[in-house]
């Protein structure tokens, strides 16, 4: 991490060294929660000395955990010389201010740490607005508190902020910014929603990518452009939490004509802040648009089945439960021998997107699903027709092309709508 000025410019490097707190109501097992905490943290460049986990009923309303432990935290945090605190759920104001005076250390809440994560890996001009967004939705309830935390701290995680000079933000300002936030996100949303609406005419099928971070969704693209022969279209990949947080479309085109639109959405993950995904409500909403989804889960991962319920509680949440969905067990070869991949009730494919071992039968599966309702038929298209014929070789599988004496025989899969269109012509 850096330490940033009052403009934003890098002063000296700053370590994070932190501990992880996390409270496990009622008895609940949190280690998968809290080793995901650990990924996210160093995934903002902390070092993680250690964690410390309270069994509780229901959080303290002033400091979350019990005083006990904010004792006994604020003694580990002096012992490993800690100067962080990450939280693993969302504190308010109030909790972060007493917490911060009980410790001595600069407080984090998840929300803050992806937030943080967000605003460094998000490139385009639609990722910095929606990232600014609920960084300001996330501050605007929480100015007293967080405000102290940032002038004490003056760097490190929680501190990349949404490009204000004063840490304490006037509440009227932070609404007037939101306020012009919203309006130039809807600005790009309706350009999209004109592209969408392209896409709609054309009638090609959509196929969105979804899973939770770090599961190789860009991979599985990557793989994909390959078999159209489109490397030069090829997608940022990299191997860390939220490499990717814009949404990336591509055609692909397969063999027989068929083709579809390929799109590449956020990565997801467990507690994923609200704040965030009302945000990002614009662009996760490709999602609903899509014919299918294809799941990409990290079957290596020992929290592989936590994974895909953090996928399906975020499918549910954004109202795309019932679309219709595919499995891909991604790195496939580095599953642990005698590992098994979890039973699902869809269709599942062990693929592994850097090695290309079981890509065409995803890719086949895929098309089963945009292009049921096929209609395998033959046809006779006369001469005088060379329009139907360019129509049928450009937009339709072709399966066997004849010239005969009266016109163009063709054996082809058709859709529903060129099926009744063209149903004169059919032998």
């Amino acid at each position: 991490m850096f330490e940033i000025n009052e403009n934003n410019e890098v002063v000296r490097e700053r370590l994070t060294r932190a501990v992880l707190a996390g409270i496990s109501l009622d008895d609940e097992d949190i280690s998968s929660s809290m080793y995901e905490l650990k990924g996210l943290a160093e995934a903002a460049g902390a070092e993680v000395l250690g964690e410390i986990v309270q069994v509780r009923q229901r959080p303290d309303k002033a400091t979350y955990i019990g005083k006990g432990k904010v004792e006994e935290l604020a003694e580990m945090c002096r012992n490993m010389e800690a100067n962080t605190v990450i939280f693993n759920n969302e504190l308010s104001g109030a909790q972060l201010r007493n917490l911060e005076d009980a410790v001595g250390v600069t407080v984090l809440d998840r929300t803050i740490l992806i937030l943080d994560i967000f605003a460094a890996r998000a490139s385009s001009a639609e990722g910095r607005l929606q990232v600014e967004l609920a960084q300001l939705q996330y501050r605007l309830p929480r100015l007293t508190g967080f405000g102290r935390s940032l002038s004490r701290t003056g760097g490190g995680i929680g501190t990349r902020g949404p490009g204000e000079k004063k840490l304490e933000t006037d509440r009227r300002h932070i609404q007037s910014r939101m306020d012009e936030i919203k309006r130039e996100i809807r600005d790009v949303q309706r350009s999209r929603e004109v592209q969408r609406s392209r896409r709609e005419k054309s009638e090609i099928p959509v196929v969105a990518l979804v899973g939770y971070t770090n599961a190789g969704k860009s991979a599985l693209m990557n793989a994909l452009l390959r078999r159209s022969e489109k490397e030069d279209k090829a997608v940022f990949e990299k191997n860390m939490l939220f490499a990717t947080l814009d949404v990336s479309q591509r055609k692909i085109s397969l063999d027989f004509n068929k083709e579809f639109i390929l799109i590449d959405t956020v990565g997801f993950v467990s507690k994923l802040p609200h704040s965030l995904v009302d945000a990002f409500k614009g662009t996760l909403e490709e999602v609903l648009y899509a014919d299918v989804l294809v799941e990409v889960v990290d079957s290596s991962s020992a929290d592989c089945e936590f994974n895909m319920n953090v996928t399906a509680s975020v499918l549910k949440e954004i109202g795309a439960g019932d679309i219709p969905r595919i499995v891909a067990f991604n790195k496939i070869d580095l599953l642990p021998e005698g590992r098994e991949l979890p039973l699902v009730p869809e269709k599942s494919f062990p693929i592994s997107a850097k090695k290309d071992i079981g890509i065409d039968e995803l890719t086949d599966a895929v098309c089963d699903i945009i292009y049921a309702g096929q209609h395998r038929v033959r046809l006779l298209i006369p001469y005088d027709q060379g329009r139907i014929s360019s129509y049928l070789q450009e937009k339709c599988r072709i399966y066997v092309t004849e010239y005969r004496s009266e016109g163009t025989y063709f054996e082809a899969e058709l859709n529903d709508a060129d099926y009744n269109r063209l149903a004169q012509y059919l032998l």
